[in-house]
C-alpha cells in the first residue's frame, strides 16, 4: 500500500491543500489550514463491481403514500419551509450570532411536542438549564420536548435509538459536535462533515425531520465545508438586523419547494411573533410626504412587500470628493443608475454626495426597484415630494429604457389593498385595481419630466 500524504483542508472553505500555507489560495483567508486525517490510498486495480449488496430499484409510479408535509405551528415558517416539514428531510439553518435561530426553533419545537410528536432538541452550546430559562421566558415550559445538553453524535444516536423515534430533531449547533471516529476538533471540516453525515442518514432512514444549526462566517455564508449545503435538503438563512425588531426567514435551497419564499418575524419580549403583513411594519412611521422618499412594491415569492427607499443628495464645494453611502442595496447598481440619469437625464450627481437607504433595514436585489431608486434620487435632488399614497416599480436599461418586470399587477393590487392610488412604472404593466390610476413610463427621462418639469 502505497504512503499516504498529508494533505491540509482550509477550514473557512474547505478547499484541499497538500502542504501548509499561511493564506488559503481559494477563499484567502489566513491561518485556516489544518492537517487533516489522510485518505486510505487505493490501489487502481481494487474492484468494487463485486462483494456489496444488491441495492433496489423502484418506478417513479410505484402506488403508496408519499410524505406528507407536517406543519410546525408556526405559519411564517411553514411558509418559507415551502408548506411544513418533510419527514427524513435534513434542514440547514443559518444566521447571525444571537438573531433568535434557537428561539425560533425552540417554539417550533414546543408546538409540534404540544400536538402530541415526539421532539428532541440537543444543545451544543448551552446547558439544559439555559436552555429551560429561555423556554420560561417565552412561557413554553408545559411543552413536552425531550431536551438534552451533548456533543457526542454517537451518545445521541444510541440515546435516541433506545426510545420511540422522534418526529423532530434539533440539532444546535453542528459546528459544536464531535465523532468519536474521526480525528479533530469540534468545527474542524472534518468533523462538520462527519458528524452531519451520521446525523442525516439516521434521519433517512427512520423519516425524522433533522434542523441542523449552523454558524456563519463573518461574510455571512454558513461556516464550514461546502459539502455541507450539498448534503441537506434544505438551506435556511435567518436575517435581521439587532437594531430593527423584524426577522426574515428565507430559503436558500429547497428540495420541497420554493426557494424564493421568505417568512417574516418581529422579535418581542415574548419571542418571535409571526407578520402577517410585512408591508404594515416596513411602512410604518411615514406621515406627510418628503422628498427623496419613494415606496416600492416588493415581492418574495408570492408575497409582495411594500418598502420605503429614501435618498439624500448633499451638494459639496469644489475639490471636495464626493461621497457614495447604500444601505439596503448594491453599490454597484446604484453608481449604474447614477450614469444613467447623467447621461441620459442632464442631471449632475458628480458634486454631490448621495446616501440611499431602504427604510426598516430591509435588503432589496430586485432589479424593479431601479425606478423606485431613481424616483428617491431625482426628488431629493429637486427637492420636491413625489405625489402622495404613489408607487414605483420597473427596471432601468442603460439606454434609460423602462423595462417591464414580473408579477406588475400583483405588486399594485396590494398597493391598492394598503391605500396607495397611484402607480408609476412599465407602460405594458395594468393596474388590476379600480382603485389604481396606473401611469405608464417608456423613457427614464419622462420620470424626470413629471418630477423636475412639473411645477
Amino acid at each position: 500500500m502505497a504512503k499516504p500524504k498529508k494533505r491540509y483542508v482550509c477550514q473557512a472553505c474547505g478547499s484541499v491543500s497538500h502542504r501548509w500555507q499561511g493564506q488559503c489560495a481559494d477563499c484567502a483567508e489566513w491561518n485556516t489550514l489544518v492537517e487533516d486525517v489522510p485518505a486510505t490510498v487505493f490501489s487502481m486495480k481494487h474492484d468494487l463491481s463485486s462483494g456489496g449488496r444488491a441495492v433496489e430499484f423502484v418506478d417513479l409510479d410505484k402506488p403508496g403514500a408519499l410524505p406528507t408535509r407536517q406543519p410546525t405551528g408556526l405559519a411564517e415558517f411553514d411558509r418559507a419551509l415551502g408548506g411544513g416539514l418533510v419527514p427524513g428531510s435534513a434542514i440547514l439553518l443559518g444566521g447571525d450570532p444571537g438573531i433568535g435561530k434557537s428561539t425560533l426553533l425552540l417554539q417550533a419545537a414546543a408546538k409540534i411536542a404540544r400536538e402530541g410528536r415526539g421532539v428532541v432538541y440537543v444543545s451544543g452550546e448551552e446547558a439544559t438549564a439555559q436552555v429551560r430559562m429561555r423556554a420560561a421566558r417565552l412561557g413554553l415550559s408545559d411543552a413536552p420536548v425531550k431536551l438534552a445538553a451533548a456533543t457526542g453524535v454517537r451518545d445521541i444516536l444510541t440515546t435516541i435509538g433506545s426510545m420511540d423515534t422522534p418526529a423532530l430533531l434539533v440539532i444546535d449547533s453542528i459546528q459544536t459536535m464531535h465523532s468519536d471516529t474521526i480525528e479533530g476538533a469540534p468545527g474542524t471540516v472534518s468533523q462538520v462533515r462527519g458528524c452531519a453525515f451520521e446525523l442525516i442518514r439516521y434521519a433517512k432512514e427512520n423519516g425524522v425531520a433533522l434542523v441542523l444549526v449552523g454558524h456563519v462566517t463573518k461574510d455571512g455564508s454558513i461556516a464550514g465545508p461546502r459539502v455541507l449545503e450539498h448534503m441537506v435538503d434544505v438551506v435556511m438563512s435567518f436575517e435581521g438586523e439587532r437594531s430593527h425588531q423584524y426577522r426574515i426567514l428565507r430559503a436558500l435551497k429547497n428540495r420541497f419547494g420554493a426557494v424564493d419564499e421568505i417568512g417574516v418575524f418581529a422579535m418581542a419580549g415574548e419571542g418571535l411573533e409571526e407578520v402577517d403583513n410585512p408591508s404594515m411594519l416596513f411602512l410604518s412611521g411615514r406621515d406627510e410626504p418628503m422628498a427623496g422618499s419613494a415606496v416600492f412594491p416588493a415581492i418574495e415569492g408570492t408575497r409582495p412587500v411594500l418598502v420605503e427607499i429614501q435618498a439624500l443628495i448633499v451638494r459639496l464645494q469644489s475639490g471636495a470628493t464626493p461621497r457614495r453611502a447604500v444601505v439596503g442595496w448594491d453599490s454597484g447598481r446604484l453608481a449604474m443608475l447614477l450614469a444613467v440619469l447623467e447621461s441620459r437625464c442632464g442631471l449632475n450627481f458628480s458634486s454631490a454626495e448621495v446616501y440611499l437607504n431602504v427604510a426598516g433595514g430591509y435588503r432589496l436585489s430586485d432589479p424593479a426597484a431601479d425606478l423606485a431608486v431613481a424616483a428617491a434620487l431625482v426628488s431629493a435632488m429637486a427637492d420636491r415630494p413625489l405625489p402622495p399614497r404613489s408607487v414605483w416599480l420597473g427596471e432601468v436599461s442603460l439606454a434609460g429604457e423602462i423595462r417591464p418586470v414580473a408579477h406588475g399587477g400583483l405588486r399594485l393590487r396590494e398597493a391598492a389593498k394598503l391605500g396607495f392610488d397611484r402607480g408609476f412604472g412599465p407602460a405594458d404593466v395594468k393596474a388590476g385595481s379600480a382603485a389604481m390610476t396606473y401611469d405608464g413610463l417608456s423613457q427614464l427621462a419622462n420620470l424626470v419630466d413629471r418630477i423636475i418639469g412639473s411645477s
